[in-house]
């Protein structure tokens, strides 16, 4: 897999997306993972560098156990290009992935999983790569139709696209903005609305990814006061 910019065009990164997302696996994902990771990135305005992080936790009851930290800084090598952000981010967490020494079972990233353009957003390319099962959870919608779910914590509504569904439009927090739940590999839109419960707590972010954003400001704003 080429990531270098002066490499891979984005042509060349829109053909890579559309061979990858033929090989995504949308199988069932029972039982609860014993270590869920949650990733995120942060960059920085003066120098454009970025501060990932990745944080592996445990659920004990209904409470959450940090287990591991790993971090990564660096330049990104892709440009931003909307619908390509894997090839900006990949390349960080995949090297995050290589450091953690506690595998987790469950991979959860802030961003899309199916629910993407040509069916292949950062969760599902990164799910794909590292044959684990992934999952996105987005603030925001990219592509899709559907039904503002209802207000209590829990209630969903399928997010459509081109016929088929590609995610669901979760209420976390009772009464407050869903989060937008994708697939990325080696599990079912039911499953990681599942495994998205599971592992949200007090606040309107899952838990893993919630913690990776805390993660990875706090490095921005050490390293970059």
């Amino acid at each position: 897999m080429r990531w270098n910019k002066e490499k891979l065009t984005i042509k060349e990164a829109v053909s890579i997306q559309r061979e990858l997302a033929s090989k995504v696996r949308l199988t069932p994902y029972e039982g609860v993972p014993s270590l869920v990771g949650g990733v995120d990135l942060s960059y920085s305005k003066k120098t454009g560098n970025f501060f990932a992080g990745l944080v592996i936790i445990a659920k004990e009851g209904e409470e959450f156990k940090v287990i591991e930290k790993v971090r990564f800084t660096g330049t990104p090598d892709f440009p931003y290009v909307p619908g390509l952000l894997s090839f900006r981010e990949g390349p960080a967490v995949l090297e995050l992935m290589r450091r953690v020494k506690n595998r987790p079972d469950v991979l959860f990233l802030d961003g899309q999983g199916i629910a993407h353009p040509r069916f292949l957003g950062i969760a599902a390319h990164i799910g794909v790569l590292l044959e684990i099962p992934s999952i996105g959870v987005a603030k925001s919608r990219l592509v899709g139709e559907y039904e503002e779910p209802g207000d209590e914590k829990g209630n969903f509504t399928p997010l459509m696209y081109h016929g088929k569904q590609v995610g669901a439009v979760l209420r976390t927090r009772r009464k407050k903005k869903p989060v937008f739940v994708s697939p990325g590999n080696l599990i079912t839109v039911a499953d990681a609305v599942r495994l998205t419960l599971d592992f949200t707590g007090r606040y309107r972010i899952p838990e893993p990814t919630r913690l990776a954003h805390l993660f990875v400001n706090r490095l921005r704003v050490e390293q970059n006061p």
